[in-house]
């Protein structure tokens, strides 16, 4: 019953911490002169990452496997993965170009993991004696980070491409203007 409630307030802390997030990343983009909110993104990310750590350990001692076992479990982990993606360049000190991805991603898989649609999934399960083993624990985990790592890379490059169509809609635009008014004289 403990570790029920804490996996309850940690997944519900995590999910309120990143999206308080991604309202101070909307004011941050629309109000620059908020030097004070400068750096919360990352701390409240970092914060979001111990939060969910904390649930996938709780989540580990309770049930006494590796929690990759049903689609909950995967989709906490992904966002878990999301978060490591997004604090890494933090630590190293450089600039995170990747947070208007990665916490967004984050959200919306906790999101959907935590939404009432898998309500029972979340209740745990005895896993079948396949998956007891230490493959469980090393090739699936690394897998759904690489999953993290590619999800990141493709809405990376799909918001590349969407600047840059629109900028190519702006200069076409403005060819289609100058013509107007070369023609209008």
């Amino acid at each position: 019953m403990i570790f029920s409630t804490l996996e309850h307030i940690l997944t519900h802390i995590s999910f309120s911490v990143v999206s308080i997030v991604i309202t101070i990343h909307l004011i941050t983009l629309l109000v620059d002169e908020i030097v004070g909110l400068y750096d919360s993104p990352e701390k409240g990310m970092v914060a979001t990452f111990f939060c969910i750590t904390g649930l996938l350990v709780t989540r580990w001692i309770y049930l006494g496997h590796f929690p990759l076992s049903d689609l909950y479990e995967s989709l906490i982990f992904l966002s878990w993965s999301f978060s490591i993606i997004h604090i890494v360049p933090y630590f190293k000190k450089h600039k995170n170009n990747l947070s208007a991805i990665t916490a967004p991603s984050a959200i919306f898989t906790q999101g959907f993991a935590t939404s009432g649609l898998l309500t029972e999934m979340s209740q745990s399960e005895i896993l079948v004696p396949a998956l007891q083993s230490q493959w469980l624990m090393m090739h699936v985990s690394m897998m759904v980070l690489g999953y993290a790592a590619l999800l990141c890379g493709s809405l990376l490059s799909v918001a590349l491409l969407v600047i840059t169509f629109r900028q190519d809609i702006r200069i076409l635009c403005k060819k289609n203007h100058f013509f107007t008014k070369s023609f209008s004289r």
